[in-house]
């Protein structure tokens, strides 16, 4: 699975480079098996983006992307739009990518986080509840017209911000919903969120494993020549 990430996540237009990072020696053993840059972190970091910042502390990139390693179908295009409004606005700090939610079951679980911006794309929340709200129905009994958005756990972040992450103090926001992101808006930064038709895939069980060890072979299948 690893390796398919890896793999992945290399064919991005906007990468210079892919680094795997982590604190566990068997992961490090395995990527090494195919050949991927590793670097070892520390092993109380607590959060991703801490993990992150520790490896581009080393680092002179001026943008570094933190990718899931257990998202073996990342789509290395979600990855680039990601990266592009960063590369036109040194304003920027962190970006994101959020997918319109499709199944209703999904508005509501909490294990779906939830995202609302601005007009110009920027955050104001995340959430673990459901945003926004729908308190007035339209006369006819549907919904409104709003469109849920959840979020992609892709991060694209300035150098020079995701080095002082770490420093930054952790409110009561993030502690209530368990989500690193809110650490950025409650110190006052913004995270430009951008849409995308990507559907994320993480797997966290055995059941997500074989959901996507199922989807993997049909790609194949599709991508074979006929005859």
């Amino acid at each position: 699975m690893l390796e398919h990430v890896f793999e992945r996540t290399s064919q991005a237009r906007y990468l210079t480079s892919v680094t795997i990072a982590t604190d566990d020696e068997r992961i490090a053993d395995a990527a090494r098996s195919f050949g991927a840059p590793v670097r070892m972190t520390r092993a109380d970091h607590l959060s991703g983006t801490d993990r992150v910042a520790e490896v581009a502390s080393a680092d002179t990139a001026e943008l570094v992307v933190n990718i899931q390693g257990d998202e073996p179908l990342i789509d290395p295009a979600a990855i680039d739009a990601a990266i592009l409004p960063l590369l036109h606005d040194d304003e920027i700090a962190m970006g994101t990518l959020k997918k319109r939610i499709e199944d209703p079951r999904e508005i509501g679980d909490p294990n779906v986080v939830k995202v609302v911006t601005d007009r110009s794309g920027n955050a104001i929340y995340f959430s673990r509840s459901t945003i926004p709200y729908l308190h007035v129905p339209l006369p006819d009994g549907r919904g409104s017209e709003v469109a849920h958005y959840k979020h992609v756990g892709l991060y694209v972040y300035r150098r020079d911000f995701l080095l002082g992450y770490s420093d930054l103090p952790v409110g009561p926001l993030e502690q209530a919903e368990r989500l690193e992101q809110l650490r950025a808006l409650e110190n006052g930064y913004s995270i430009r969120v951008v849409e995308t038709e990507y559907e994320s895939l993480g797997v966290d069980t055995p059941e997500d494993l074989e959901r996507v060890s199922k989807l993997f072979e049909a790609s194949i299948e599709l991508a074979k020549p006929y005859g």
